[in-house]
């Protein structure tokens, strides 16, 4: 029998805005989220149809390619899917989306926005207070966008993360809502057990090597990325080390039970194993692909510390999906 609790709260129904009655206030987000979209697109479009807005001269993004072709092709169509997911979320026929259908795209949407939401500010803030690149160093680069093209997309980024954020919480509070009432509860088959420890341990190797490198560490890391380090990438490798240590402290506390709220580890693991499952498949994708510089892939060890990214994401995912089998049925 499920000896999973509910507490008293959670039994109190309240009547919300649903994607059959959005509010205003959904209304808004709807359309902030649709906007936030433009930018990107529009950009993405353009290079497809051989402008080069935004790529300076000398650039390789000027070189023609199919493989160029075929990338802006897929992320152009990966954000259209932001698009489709709003509709989901404030439309009425929404609710009626096959659960497994939805999931995956939100679960990819949640892992690849989550470190540009906590990286793209955290970059603008210590620029902020000075502790950026130094113009020089960045002077002397090889040109690649001009600087507004990553201003505007990681702008754009971030209110789609945000806007899809706040649509999402309340699609799935009324559609799945008794997934993360009550607490935690009874602890979870030792099976489950040993692969939420084995996301830990992978978890932990994973954050301490990104840490390493965050703090200027270059072992692994090759030459041309070691002499590329600077506030920025010690940001982005931060996050991404969060993002691990998230994913892995879930999957415990999703396993071990306990009185702890439900919505807690569920939301570390959810959003923990989204970011590293899909930022580790994608760099992973982008190292072992055609380098666009013409230059040598990442070192073997950068990759390796890809691939536990992954492990750690699929390991946690594991747990999730087996916690949320023991949950009352809505």
């Amino acid at each position: 029998m499920n000896t999973r609790e509910t507490h008293p709260s959670d039994l109190t129904e309240v009547k919300r805005p649903s994607p059959s009655r959005p509010g205003t206030g959904r209304r808004v987000l709807r359309a902030v989220a649709l906007t936030a979209t433009v930018p990107y697109l529009g950009l993405k479009a353009a290079w497809l149809c051989g402008s080069h807005l935004g790529i300076p001269e000398g650039s390789v993004l000027r070189e023609p390619g199919s493989f160029l072709i075929a990338a802006n092709s897929v992320t152009l169509a990966m954000d259209a899917c932001v698009i489709l997911l709003v509709l989901v979320f404030t439309r009425p026929w929404g609710i009626r989306v096959p659960g497994l259908l939805l999931t995956v795209p939100v679960f990819v949407a949640t892992g690849l926005l989550t470190p540009i939401l906590l990286g793209f500010p955290g970059q603008l803030l210590l620029r902020a207070v000075g502790f950026g690149a130094d113009p020089v160093v960045r002077a002397a680069r090889a040109p690649f966008l001009d600087p507004w093209v990553f201003h505007v997309v990681y702008t754009g980024f971030t209110v789609q993360g945000l806007a899809l954020a706040a649509l999402f919480v309340p699609y799935a509070r009324e559609r799945w809502g008794r997934a993360w009432r009550g607490v935690t509860g009874e602890r979870l088959p030792s099976s489950t057990g040993v692969v939420a420890a084995a996301a830990t341990a992978v978890g932990l190797a994973v954050a301490g090597v990104l840490l390493y490198w965050a703090c200027g560490g270059a072992a692994g890391l090759g030459a041309e990325r070691a002499a590329e380090y600077s506030t920025d990438t010690a940001v982005v490798s931060a996050v991404h080390a969060m993002c691990a240590l998230a994913a892995g402290a879930g999957a415990v506390l999703l396993a071990r039970g306990g009185t702890l709220r439900a919505r807690w580890p569920l939301g570390l693991a959810w959003i923990g194993g989204a970011a590293t499952l899909s930022w580790g498949a994608w760099m992973v994708i982008a190292g072992l692909g055609p380098q666009l510089d013409g230059g040598e892939g990442p070192p073997g060890t950068t990759v390796l510390i890809y691939a536990g990214q992954m492990i750690t994401g699929l390991l946690t995912g594991t747990v999730l999906i087996r916690f949320l089998g023991t949950r009352r049925p809505g």
